[in-house]
């Protein structure tokens, strides 16, 4: 037993210090799992933020045409909406004219506004714009704001001259103010749950992502360099030679899953501190069981990748062989944000990766149910000693061992 374990370790240790000998193969294992959750959640909303506050200082030329009303224009000039005003265009097909279009194309005014009277109560206007500019598109979004606050004053002050209180004629029904909040949820809870869209998915696409190359270079990389008959003249048995593989591949993902996990946290805790989402609040059985869950899913889809990896004669083809194996595990991992987890049925947790996929969600969100638990256990080891048999399967087969063509 302790021969099998060395035999093991030793193989791992050999595939792990080949694979990561190369800087990339580090830059691409170490610094790009430890940035992407920092720089998806933190680097992004500054960066949108930074571009809204850019749009936000913009000073956008409106061409006003038709009616004016002094209130609304005094409006569209304290949010730096500069605007000319213009005669309304005798000859207008739907609602434009070739002049206003030009100089809209040419980007000498931002938006074209017109406004006429119907009646003594009531107004009609259109906005021309281009979908295409940003500038436009930011000056169209003004002037709806201005617009709506200018129609609550003319309302507000018709409902005055009516003798009318505005704030009990609009709005009825109105919220308790003894109330602060109807929700029951924690926030950990709250967190738990926005968590709970999104991780489930990361974790498994990048573990199915992350085991591809490793298991291509320590599979078919090996029959094209021919050292794997080296390994094979090691007084090491088959299953002991699958073992140090599929260790090493384990350890390279597992060590990239874990360092996506720890951006994650450290984005999730920036996300806390400033009040964006706060940190989901689990249980140590929940923690276990989420540990026990993906590790059970990198053990599955390890095997498997290795597995396709040696079925293959080439690199190529085992590039050709994996990739779609991204696309399997991609759609059930969309498919299960989707799924309502209140009052659902028990044998969603026996279909393969999804089964793994919904316990995530679960165990994130706290909820800790015995008959799930054991099903999802039950069934996801059963997929996963599959997988390991069909690993070890094309192990064993002489024609796809010694052959390098």
């Amino acid at each position: 037993m302790n021969d099998s374990l060395r035999f093991i370790t030793t193989i791992a240790k050999k595939e792990i210090i080949e694979f990561i000998r190369d800087w990339r193969t580090l830059l691409a294992l170490i610094v790009i799992p430890l940035l992407l959750f920092p720089a998806l959640f933190i680097a992004l909303p500054l960066l949108l933020q930074s571009e809204a506050a850019e749009l936000d200082a913009l000073e956008l030329n409106v061409v006003w045409q038709g009616e004016l009303e002094q209130d609304l224009l005094n409006l569209f000039e304290e949010h730096k909406l500069n605007t000319t005003l213009e005669q309304m265009p005798v000859n207008l097909n739907n609602l434009s004219d070739i002049g206003s279009e030009e100089r809209l194309r040419n980007n000498q005014i931002d938006v074209l506004f017109r406004l006429e009277r119907v009646n003594e109560t009531s107004w009609s206007y259109a906005i021309i714009h281009q979908s295409t500019s940003e500038h436009s598109r930011e000056a169209m979004s003004r002037i709806l704001v201005q617009l709506n606050n200018w129609e609550d004053g003319v309302i507000n002050a018709t409902l005055i001259d009516a003798g009318l209180d505005p704030d009990t004629t609009l709005d009825p029904v109105q919220w308790d103010g003894d109330i602060d909040s109807a929700d029951s949820s924690t926030k950990g809870e709250q967190a738990g749950m926005v968590l709970s869209m999104f991780i489930p998915m990361v974790i498994a696409i990048w573990t199915a992502s992350s085991a591809i190359q490793p298991a291509i270079d320590m599979t078919a990389g090996e029959r094209e360099r021919g050292t794997l008959e080296a390994l094979l003249s090691l007084p090491c048995s088959r299953m002991q030679l699958l073992a140090g593989k599929w260790l090493a591949v384990a350890t390279i993902t597992s060590t990239g899953v874990a360092l996506q996990i720890g951006g994650l946290i450290f984005a999730i805790t920036f996300l806390a501190s400033s009040s964006i989402i706060g940190l989901p609040t689990i249980s140590l059985l929940s923690a276990l069981l989420l540990l026990g869950a993906v590790v059970i899913f990198a053990v599955m889809v390890v095997a498997f990748e290795l597995a396709l990896a040696m079925k293959a004669h080439s690199v190529k083809e085992a590039g050709s062989l994996l990739a779609p194996a991204i696309i399997l595990i991609m759609f059930p991992a969309i498919f299960t944000q989707v799924i309502n987890l209140d009052g659902i049925e028990s044998w969603w947790f026996a279909i393969p990766l999804v089964n793994i996929l919904i316990a995530m969600r679960e165990l994130l969100l706290d909820r800790v149910i015995t008959e799930h638990v054991v099903i999802w256990l039950i069934s996801s080891t059963i997929y996963a000693g599959i997988a390991a048999w069909y690993a070890a399967k094309q192990f064993k087969r002489e024609d796809l061992i010694a052959s390098i063509s």
